[in-house]
């Protein structure tokens, strides 16, 4: 099995079996908390919200969240944030699902917030009745007004004394459906004063008429995110909620629902999970922030990303250029590359931008290691061996990979017309030019050398053919086959060379910070118009015989991949996954 093909740990893994020690902060206090009996086992949980396909910068959670629970032996949970239902759909859960699978992962259990909202349902009641809620209705632009600033404190809510009676009535005709979308909200009852402006009043539940995926219409009211995700973790006895930084503010107001809902503490409200089949393991998380993927070259907002779909900037969510697992799955990034680069990049509280070569890089190390070699020309240019006979052809036998005999060997056929690149030929060379020129020598790779003895033009001076000589000498085995000569290319046998679509891809931005927009520019001024050229080229046959998906260094010009929605065996599409060296690089 190849490091491309071999799984990460699961959220099952034993200590025994699981990837060596890692070293970081979040780690570090996971082992204490095993080492004081904090935690007789951890709990982890990774929560998307099912309202667009993940993207690179998720990679980064979903191996944090399902290799710590791995690395010790937890349990490590798939949970839809499903709490906005105008924004999601069944084709986004099914993605998700499908990403974490291909990065290597499985779920201990898979929840949805919406099993839940019994029980958060319950938690905003018993929060009325200890007087830490209430029911507002200021609107949005007044809730605002209300706030303050960060230099100024905020006002209480004319409505912030209603009684514990009028508070539950009020929100149990919210429940019932009786009030219009935005006419009121629930509301905790923390402090207007306060420097955090997460914990002014924030609203817990809202009234919206809409039907939900999973509960139909059963709900007119949704509760909010941080009401949601802190009672969620709490619910499925979670350790440690693993947030990224911009939930560092959030972090109080996390806190004090899980604190002041206490379901530990109030197992009654947890009864709604039967309804599910659900285990009342109610506990008390702790959430600790760990700094964001962020690479130039790219844009990770999911709002920019549906951008790009609809406004067909870009040919789908798993267009080979998004930054979208689906689409890095298309390009043939393999999920080691991937882990590979999440290891790379390590966990820290630091906030840093990693360069994208980094990510290039992680892919051509897996690849190097684990993809097949095949030979194939992209801008092909004929060549003729006119001291071979017109019916001529041989197999010649190569090395699928030259540092894995384990991968074996195949037949490549040889014969009188080649194609060889256009680019390995130059009629006036340039300094240092160690392939073919007029006169010239080159080693065809693998059959012998060759020279070329005249250059065939049509009638606008363009270069349609070159003809010449193969040394019979220094064919394999015989004696001339080590003399020296100045360069080696790659060929393909034009009477058994199969045509193949072939995408060049590119990175899809032209400059480090397309979200830069000081200039008055967005990120749409700096689309790279290079980033995707089709050509037709023809590949050996053992290359057209591969399966979707299969990655092969095309040698001397990248590594690429069979694309997993439109190549056959008839009719062959190739993706450049990333050229053999860093063509971006400065200099």
């Amino acid at each position: 099995m190849s490091p491309s093909e071999t799984p990460a740990p699961t959220a099952d893994a034993t200590p025994e079996t699981a990837i060596p020690e890692k070293r970081d902060f979040i780690r570090q206090i996971v082992r204490e908390d095993l080492a004081s009996g904090k935690h007789a086992a951890i709990r982890t949980r990774f929560p998307p919200e099912p309202n667009g396909y993940l993207h690179i910068g998720h990679a980064k959670a979903i191996c944090l969240d399902f290799g710590i629970a791995a690395e010790f032996g937890g349990r490590c949970n798939l949970r839809f944030d499903d709490t906005n239902p105008a924004k999601e759909d069944p084709e986004f859960v099914a993605a998700i699902q499908d990403d974490v699978r291909w990065l290597g992962f499985d779920w201990a259990s898979l929840r949805h917030a919406s099993d839940y909202f019994g029980v958060y349902y319950l938690a905003a009641q018993k929060l009325i009745r200890d007087g830490k809620a209430f029911v507002c209705d200021l609107s949005a632009d007044e809730v605002r007004a209300y706030r303050g600033s960060l230099t100024e404190p905020g006002r209480n809510s004319p409505y912030r004394e209603r009684s514990v009676e009028e508070n539950l009535d009020l929100f149990a005709r919210m429940r019932a459906g009786e009030f219009a979308d935005g006419a009121r909200t629930l509301r905790a009852k923390i402090d207007m004063a306060s420097g955090n402006i997460n914990l002014r009043d924030p609203a817990l539940y809202r009234i919206k008429h809409v039907e939900h995926q999973n509960t139909g219409n059963e709900w007119p009211i949704y509760p909010m995110y941080d009401f949601a995700h802190a009672l969620g973790d709490s619910i499925e006895g979670i350790t440690h909620s693993l947030c990224t930084l911009e939930f560092e503010d959030h972090r109080p107001l996390y806190d004090w629902c899980v604190d002041n809902v206490d379901l530990a503490g109030n197992p009654e409200l947890l009864a709604p999970l039967e309804k599910h089949g659900l285990p009342k393991e109610a506990a008390k998380p702790r959430q600790i922030e760990f700094s964001r993927l962020n690479i130039n070259y790219t844009v990770m907002s999911k709002r920019k990303l549906t951008q790009l779909v609809a406004e067909n900037l870009v040919e789908g969510w798993d267009d080979p250029r998004m930054y979208t697992l689906q689409g890095l799955r298309r390009r043939g990034y393999t999920p080691a590359a991937l882990r590979l680069l999440v290891d790379r990049v390590g966990i820290s509280k630091q906030n840093s931008v990693i360069d994208f070569s980094v990510l290039e890089g992680c892919l051509r190390e897996d690849l190097d290691a684990s993809a097949p070699r095949r030979m194939a020309v992209i801008e092909p240019l004929k060549f003729v061996l006119t001291n071979l006979p017109e019916g001529h052809e041989e197999s010649l036998t190569f090395s699928n990979h030259p540092k894995d005999e384990s991968q074996g060997e195949r037949q490549v056929p040889f014969s009188r017309e080649l194609w060889i690149e256009r680019e390995d030929f130059a009629e006036v060379p340039p300094k240092g030019w160690k392939r073919l020129v007029p006169g010239g020598e080159v080693r065809l790779r693998g059959a012998g050398i060759a020279r070329v003895d005249e250059v065939v033009k049509n009638e606008a001076g363009e270069i349609v053919e070159l003809r010449g000589w193969l040394d019979p000498e220094s064919r394999p085995a015989m004696e001339g086959a080590n003399r020296k000569v100045k360069g080696t290319i790659h060929w393909v046998s034009a009477r058994h060379a199969v045509a193949a679509e072939i995408r060049l891809y590119d990175r899809l931005f032209s400059v480090e910070k397309p979200d830069d927009e000081s200039e008055g520019k967005t990120y749409r001024d700096y689309l790279n118009p290079e980033s995707k050229k089709t050509v037709q080229g023809w590949i050996e046959p053992a290359a057209a015989q591969a399966a979707p998906e299969q990655s092969f260094q095309f040698e001397r010009t990248g590594y690429f991949v069979a694309d997993r929605r439109d190549h056959t065996v008839d009719k062959p599409v190739f993706n450049r996954s990333v050229t053999l060296r860093d063509t971006w690089a400065a200099g």
